[in-house]
């Protein structure tokens, strides 16, 4: 091995390392609180069957019915910035908590009240115990002068605050976020924009905090008591079944122009009250009317037997009186919770069921659960280290069996990420593109597959090496930008999407055509690294088999674009009545087609050469990029559904790939020198005459 072939594998392991280390930053550190873990006083953890019971109901939300986990998955993404939350509770006791089990925890450095809380237990203890919950620390607040605008003490620049933290500053933040709603979304600065989003937050969260209000405190009857004795107490329910009787009280008083009497008065104000606050957060009860394709929240179903707009006011009253119940039951402890709660949730199952809306409840709850996309990423990232080793390693017996590993890591990896596309298919009833999130995820899958095929055809190592790459690389970008949007990615698509036809013909075959363009472009980098750094001492048929591939993947690339900007043109003409309209996503397609094909023209004209090749196929990668990213960034266009945050991403990787190809230009700049050349080496001589041969 040369000096020169040392050198620049040290080169690319410190770059790699760099790398790594990056992705490990943004992996761990970005998403973790600067301060000391919150201590919650009293809290303790939900027992495993009360979680599995409860994950499982189902709710409407974002346009079709989903487990409370994925909701709650969502909601507290939203506001926490992760999936997860850590505190500190009661210490366990002696008998809840084994030998083992305390010493498991003390070699991985936790304490025995500490707890990691999942999106389903922290929803749970915002709707069924609020008063612990607003201890928790849920909302992850990045900048602190927004704390400081409000008069709330702040822990640090970034960290994650309590409701109780930040209640005492609520009044001012609604005012502030009032005040700076009237300036246009451009012009607000980062504090007035995240005062908004906070003030949005909280009045949120104060929905699900009080959500089930009315089933614990039930109805005050003022003057029902005397003598030392306190006023009785009545359910909502037992209220809502004299509603008719109220609703004759109150059109006689309007008919006879007197006022209500005090104490009707004022318990219909607590039956609006308990409505309002029950409202929003959890539509969980479906209607008994097929054809009513809303769900109802609790306050929904309150105010329709009050107000007599619902048909079946017996079985509104019975919803209600199965949640009071289950409510109530459970200061009494989790079995008898469980037990009321169960009936409730039968309830809920079978009109659901009878409405043929709970079908894929019980797949999404596992499909999260499994987290596909994560262990993919585990093994990309050790597929990748491998990929290095047996690089690093060249012809060796060593460098064999990092090879081996990286392939099976590699395509373990891609199996998990195939098995999370076609369920999440089967949970939506479309296929498997129709959002941003969802071609990041099929492009990540489709390349490291492509990958994986050149390799079987050319058994060069060069494509197996970068296949895990590429797939670290997108699962890492659909886990930022999930965080970000903090959306469902499995909502309905907006109307002029749904249609399981064109998403299965225009947007598979445009979406592939991205991975194909993409892949070109990383096996072009890979090339520009080997040559530039002498990685491949000078192997000219490991060059040829690059510039194949690459070749084959443009090829690739502009008949699958072709073929999907002309069947878009045919699904706009169908749903818009014209087939081009110069809208920025047509633009960006029309872009891949024409550069592709100058490209193929100018190779087989000889007008390129191999660098050539090289250097162009990089550049693919920033037109694929704005076709499929940038356009949501403009705001305009028909085709603007997606994602509009992050846009900092985008420029640095225009910036990566004009490094590539700077750097790329100054290689082929300088073997052109050194050729010419005529003290060259005559090692280098003698290295080059048995290849030239």
């Amino acid at each position: 091995m040369d000096k020169k072939s040392t050198i620049g594998k040290w080169i690319v392991a410190i770059l790699a390392a760099a790398a790594l280390a990056v992705v490990m930053v943004n992996l761990f550190i970005d998403n973790m609180p600067k301060g000391e873990v919150q201590k919650v006083e009293g809290y303790e953890p939900w027992e495993p069957e009360t979680i599995a019971l409860v994950e499982a109901l189902p709710l409407q939300d974002g346009g079709r019915i989903k487990p409370f986990a994925t909701y709650a998955g969502f909601r507290m993404l939203g506001l926490h910035g992760a999936r997860s939350m850590k505190i500190r509770g009661e210490a366990q006791s002696t008998e809840d908590f084994s030998a083992m089990k305390r010493l498991i925890w003390k070699l991985r450095g936790k304490k025995a009240d500490e707890y990691k809380i999942t999106p389903t237990e922290w929803l749970m203890d915002s709707v069924l115990r609020p008063d612990l919950a607003v201890k928790l620390p849920t909302f992850r607040i990045d900048n602190s002068k927004v704390l400081e605008a409000i008069g709330v003490e702040s822990k640090g620049r970034r960290d994650r605050y309590s409701y109780e933290e930040i209640v005492s500053g609520r009044d001012k933040l609604i005012e502030l976020a009032k005040s700076y709603e009237p300036i246009e979304k451009d012009d607000r600065d980062p504090v007035q924009q995240q005062s908004i989003d906070l003030a949005y937050n909280i009045r949120s969260y104060e929905s699900l905090l009080g959500y089930f209000g009315f089933a614990r405190s039930g109805i005050v009857l003022y003057g029902s008591g005397g003598d030392g004795v306190a006023d009785k107490r009545v359910d909502f329910s037992s209220v809502m079944s004299g509603a008719p009787q109220l609703r004759e009280e109150v059109s006689r008083a309007q008919s006879e122009g007197r006022k209500l009497d005090s104490r009707l008065q004022t318990l219909l104000e607590q039956v609006l009250d308990g409505a309002n606050f029950s409202k929003y957060g959890l539509f969980i009860l479906p209607p008994e009317n097929a054809s009513d394709e809303n769900w109802l929240s609790a306050g929904n179903t309150i105010m329709s037997v009050m107000t007599a707009e619902t048909k079946s006011p017996q079985l509104a009253l019975e919803d209600i009186k199965a949640m009071e119940t289950a409510i109530r039951s459970l200061p009494a402890g989790e079995s008898e919770f469980r037990d009321g709660f169960s009936k409730l949730k039968d309830r809920i199952d079978e009109r659901a069921e009878s409405r043929g809306e709970l079908s894929h409840v019980s797949m999404e709850v596992s499909y999260f659960k499994k987290d596909y996309f994560l262990n993919a990423l585990v093994l990309f990232l050790i597929g990748s280290i491998s990929a290095l080793a047996m690089w690093g390693f060249g012809q060796t017996k060593l460098a064999k069996g990092f090879y081996w590993l990286t392939f099976a890591t590699t395509a373990v990896a891609s199996i998990l990420c195939v098995i999370a596309i076609t369920l999440r298919c089967l949970i939506m009833e479309r296929p498997p593109v129709g959002n941003l999130y969802d071609t990041v995820i099929f492009i990540a899958a489709t390349g490291v597959i492509f990958s994986l095929l050149i390799e079987w055809m050319t058994r060069k190592r060069f494509a197996l090496g970068i296949a895990p790459i590429l797939g670290t690389t997108l699962i890492i970008l659909a886990r930022r930008y999930e965080v970000g949007d903090a959306g469902d990615h499995l909502d309905p698509l907006v109307a002029v999407l749904d249609s399981n036809f064109w998403l299965a013909t225009h947007v598979i075959t445009i979406t592939l055509g991205y991975s194909s363009g993409l892949l070109a472009a990383m096996l072009s980098c890979g090339y520009i690294l080997m040559r530039g750094l002498n990685l491949d001492g000078n192997n000219k048929d490991l060059r040829r088999s690059f510039s194949k591939a690459v070749y084959g993947c443009i090829c690739l690339t502009v008949f699958l674009a072709l073929v999907g900007t002309v069947l878009g043109g045919i699904w706009a003409n169908y749903s818009w009545g014209r087939f081009w309209g110069w809208d920025p996503k047509e633009n960006g397609a029309l872009m891949i087609v024409l550069w592709t094909l100058a490209m193929l023209h100018a190779r087989l004209g000889g007008i390129i050469k191999e660098w050539g090749l090289h250097l162009s196929s990089v550049f693919t990668a920033c037109i694929v990029a704005f076709s499929w990213w940038h356009v949501n960034f403009l705001g305009v266009g028909l085709h603007n559904y997606g994602f509009t945050a992050g846009k900092g991403t985008i420029w640095l990787f225009y910036g990566v790939m004009m490094l590539f190809i700077m750097f790329g230009f100054g290689v082929m700049l300088w073997e052109k020198f050194s050729s010419k050349n005529p003290s060259a080496s005559e090692s280098d001589q003698a290295n080059r005459k048995p290849l030239e041969a």
